[in-house]
């Protein structure tokens, strides 16, 4: 995310009206409803994690304990068994 001067894109008179809320400070505007992006949309890290998620629940499929599971990706066991029941729940 970029930051760009608010003398820059808004009018003053807009500008000013903001300042009699929150002078000088950083001011988060989140984007329009239709124009947000889920997570992980504009990379590959949501295939990633579900790739990941799947071979987990093969492994554990296969016999291998979750205390394996857990330290051979570096997740807690509890981490693991959220995996398990979101995969399983698909």
């Amino acid at each position: 995310m970029s930051y760009r001067k608010a003398n820059d894109v808004l009018p003053r008179q807009l500008l000013r009206a903001i300042q009699e809320y929150i002078d000088g400070e950083v001011l988060y505007i989140p984007r329009k409803a239709e124009n947000r992006r889920q997570w992980g949309e504009t990379t590959q890290n949501r295939q990633r994690l579900l790739a990941r998620n799947r071979e987990i629940a093969a492994r554990r499929r296969a016999g291998c304990p979750v205390a394996s599971l857990a330290e051979q990706y570096c997740l807690s066991a509890k981490a693991v068994y959220k995996i398990l029941a979101a995969v399983n729940g698909d």
